[in-house]
């Protein structure tokens, strides 16, 4: 399942469209009307109703991990727009060189090259996930998020192939894994070629488990598709944030294929952590302090 690749920037559905626009922003939560910079300082969190409004891929760089200070970084990162105001950031990204290719030569009215170059153009990112090294308190980590902007944030072959290096090169490396996933799925535009990046992405997990390193997985909404039945949930400790929506298919789909009605709060983050799925539910302000404490009880 894939999703349209062209996602709406975060402020858009939300901004008054009258006098000020830019200036405000309405909460999708408790419709309260917010200053647009308060905010972004609040990493996208509603300080009122604490709605988690999304947050672009550098908002979470710099939110989770430790500034240049902290760590010995390069600061090479893909160049989203700014979510987040922190001292906070520093990576030093692996393969930011990878970019799909078109192997199918698929269309569908529009060419797979001419998406993703779009994709290319609106995120400054080459594919919809980085990757590389950095810390969280001092503690380093081998990290991974997804952009979500980038077409859905879908796992195509060079999606698929930076997650499994990932992996591996974290197991080289003896590092934790920390991944932020937030996808509607495998990448439909490569066909066969993107499923087979759920074998491949278990099988390089594999790795880092007989290197006795732990993986802790953050699932962020979405969390769908071909990445939820794969790594997402495979996670020594499975994390979420509060309400996102994790699965295979979505509810509407489900209701539509058994013609009947999903409980309330199907396959949001509450729900599966009350039937088992998920470890904990936590809020995107005190992800980095429960992420670092896990890492500290897992080493």
């Amino acid at each position: 399942m894939s999703w349209n690749d062209r996602v709406r920037p975060e402020t858009d559905a939300s901004e008054k469209s009258s006098v000020g626009k830019g200036v405000f922003r309405k909460c999708d939560g408790c419709g309260e009307t917010l200053l647009a910079d308060a905010l972004v300082r609040n990493f996208e969190v509603c300080p009122t109703c604490e709605h988690h409004h999304r947050l672009r891929a550098d908002g979470w760089r710099r939110l989770i991990l430790d500034g240049p200070a902290d760590a010995r970084i390069n600061g090479s990162t893909s160049d989203e727009h700014d979510d987040g105001a922190s001292e906070g950031g520093a990576l030093v990204e692996w393969d930011p060189h990878l970019e799909p290719a078109d192997p199918l030569q698929f269309s569908d009215g529009r060419s797979y090259g001419d998406r993703v170059a779009s994709a290319q153009r609106s995120t400054g990112a080459k594919e919809a996930i980085e990757i590389g090294r950095g810390a969280m308190e001092s503690i380093p980590v081998a990290y991974g998020a997804f952009l979500f902007s980038f077409m859905g944030g879908s796992m195509g072959s060079v999606v698929g192939e930076k997650i499994a290096r990932l992996f591996e090169r974290a197991a080289e490396e003896s590092l934790p894994v920390v991944l932020l996933q937030a996808s509607g799925g495998a990448r439909m535009q490569e066909g066969v070629l993107s499923l087979m990046q759920m074998a491949k992405t278990v099988a390089a997990l594999g790795k880092l488990r007989d290197a006795g390193l732990p993986f802790v997985s953050v699932c962020l909404h979405p969390t769908t598709g071909g990445v939820a039945a794969s790594f997402a949930l495979l996670g020594d400790v499975n994390l979420a944030e509060p309400k996102a929506l994790i699965g295979f298919a979505g509810p509407r789909v489900i209701e539509s294929t058994i013609r009947q009605k999903l409980p309330e709060g199907f396959q949001r983050a509450e729900f599966l952590l009350e039937h088992g799925m998920i470890d904990r539910v936590v809020s995107r302000l005190k992800m980095k302090a429960e992420i670092a404490t896990i890492l500290r009880h897992l080493r």
